[in-house]
């Protein structure tokens, strides 16, 4: 069962070290942990449901609750301390492509406004409620999520787009093939989430972002449906697939995608390796990015992040002999940084790749450590999340955000966005602990994933403005040093602050006028990104 005010499946959990929370202790102060709003008190603020009936609606207080916002900041404040007060007025579970148009029809009918949801997984606003004054309604694609083609000749298969990662990928081992793509929220996060957001897969070095591996599909529009046929390429004018690539919602529903798949790899491992310095392992780690070797992933973690994530290891004894061991190497701790590298494919290549890279990293003095981070790594990468849940009952709020730029731009913009969210909140005397890593390599550039923690204040409201504060000095920091707003969050409500500055007057007027035109009554998730 998932948790109704937190990150995933309420029998697990990833509790927070003793160690961690003694080091937390002294970086920003102790914690002050707050009573959580219950359920029921949330359920009480539900209202009456203002929806004419459909059999394919549900108008349950439990059922809007649940699908009434993401994993934001918001979100999280909203939800623990029982301020949330925009729900849905219902949520439609179509099963059949044939109902999902029944709902489109209905909600077109009754000037209804549809709020797509996949997997609920949002960390960046698009589960918002909009407050436009019309009927809100939640189509959850959840029902949608059969495989209903596989081309094992091309390589191709055919998904409804509500599929969630494990099951997409159970369907896929079955047959042979993998797609991927796993984003730190695979377990709960749906195929079409992915597309609407232009994800990006922790192995995407290899596998591409999800716009490559999206080769078409099937977009119900209010001005009809929009098919994308799988052309292996094309020069028939503009790709429209990238309208419907990070389109969050605002053209339609994505009900099929057909998605470019691997077979199965006979090695897939994760070896780690640490630098002296932050320096020496950005141009250790460009240099592999730029030979365009068969990596599967390259994540390399700054001198914070690795301190931290030695501390949450939660096994002080083996972290005492690991940091003695790299103090004998030359990788000193407080200096040192993690890098974890993938290798991919066949015996044969991987052993030929591993000697090939292995002459980049002796060059820049990488202490190699073997398989163990890097399978320990494995196995927890989609449980960091719930990390989440034990901070805040730790009296810590916790948040991330990403960018990417070119290498030219990558040290300066670390040093100057950490600094930046630092001094953010420090009129109010009180500490941030940030750290980053670069997760997603290019040869002409890297992401920048930067995580911070704040000791939560005692109300609501002072949470909310503090993150308010500390949201709006990581973005400037992100503009001002020439990144993207996002490299694989999306836009959703959090962000379109700060699109214009991307896209410039010209490309915003054509996201406006695309939007417009499609959607003229603006009833398809309006609010979100523009």
């Amino acid at each position: 069962m998932k948790r109704w005010n937190g990150w995933g499946d309420l029998s697990v959990n990833a509790e927070l070290p003793e160690k961690g929370r003694e080091i937390l202790k002294g970086l920003i102060g102790e914690g002050s942990p707050r009573k959580d709003v219950s359920f029921e008190n949330v359920l009480e603020r539900v209202p009456a449901a203002n929806i004419p009936f459909l059999y394919l609606v549900s108008v349950s207080k439990e059922t809007r609750l649940n699908h009434a916002h993401g994993q934001s900041m918001p979100d999280w404040i909203d939800l623990r301390c029982g301020t949330l007060n925009k729900f849905p007025d219902g949520v439609a579970f179509p099963s059949t492509i044939e109902e999902l148009d029944d709902i489109m029809e209905f909600a077109e009918k009754n000037g209804i406004v549809i709020v797509p949801y996949g997997g609920g997984t949002s960390v960046t606003g698009h589960l918002k409620i909009p407050d436009t004054g019309r009927p809100v309604l939640s189509l959850s694609l959840r029902r949608l999520n059969r495989m209903t083609e596989i081309d094992p000749e091309s390589q191709l298969a055919t998904f409804e787009a509500g599929v969630l990662g494990p099951e997409l990928e159970a369907r896929l081992m079955a047959k042979g093939f993998t797609l991927g793509h796993f984003p730190q929220s695979f377990e709960y996060s749906s195929l079409g989430g992915w597309i609407m957001t232009r994800s990006s897969g922790q192995q995407s070095l290899h596998y591409g972002k999800i716009e490559n591996l999206f080769a078409g599909g099937e977009l119900h529009t209010p001005k009809g449906i929009m098919t994308l046929p799988p052309f292996p390429a094309s020069a028939a004018g503009p790709d429209l697939r990238h309208l419907v690539l990070g389109a969050e919602g605002r053209l339609g529903v994505l009900a099929k995608a057909i998605v470019r798949i691997s077979p199965l790899p006979e090695r897939d491992d994760v070896y780690g390796y640490f630098f002296p310095s932050w320096e020496s392992g950005v141009e250790a780690v460009r240099e592999l990015a730029v030979s365009r070797l068969p990596l599967s992933m390259i994540r390399l973690s700054n001198p914070a992040e690795t301190f931290t994530s030695l501390a949450l290891a939660g096994n002080e004894s083996k972290t005492k002999l690991l940091v003695g061991y790299l103090n004998l190497r030359g990788a000193r701790e407080k200096e040192a940084c993690m890098c974890l590298i993938g290798f991919i494919g066949s015996n044969r290549l991987v052993s030929a790749v591993k000697t090939e890279a292995k002459a980049t990293l002796n060059r820049y003095h990488a202490v190699y450590v073997g398989k163990v981070i890097g399978e320990a790594w494995k196995k927890n990468r989609f449980r960091m999340p719930y990390l989440r849940n034990s901070l805040w009952d730790s009296g810590y709020a916790v948040d991330t955000f990403e960018t990417a730029l070119t290498w030219d731009k990558v040290l300066p913009a670390v040093k100057s966005i950490e600094e930046k969210v630092r001094a953010a909140i420090s009129g109010y005397n009180e500490k941030v602990h940030v750290f980053s890593h670069l997760s997603h390599l290019y040869p002409t550039g890297s992401s920048i994933y930067t995580t911070y923690v704040f000791r939560m204040p005692e109300t609501s409201g002072e949470i909310l403005r503090r993150w308010q504060i500390l949201k709006k000095a990581a973005s400037l920091a992100v503009v001002d040093a020439g990144g993207t707003i996002s490299h694989h969050h999306g836009v959703g409500f959090d962000h379109k602050e700060y699109m214009g500055d991307e896209k410039g007057p010209v490309g915003m007027s054509i996201l406006k006028n695309t939007f417009d035109h499609v959607d003229p009554d603006r009833r398809m998730n309006p609010g979100k990104m523009i």
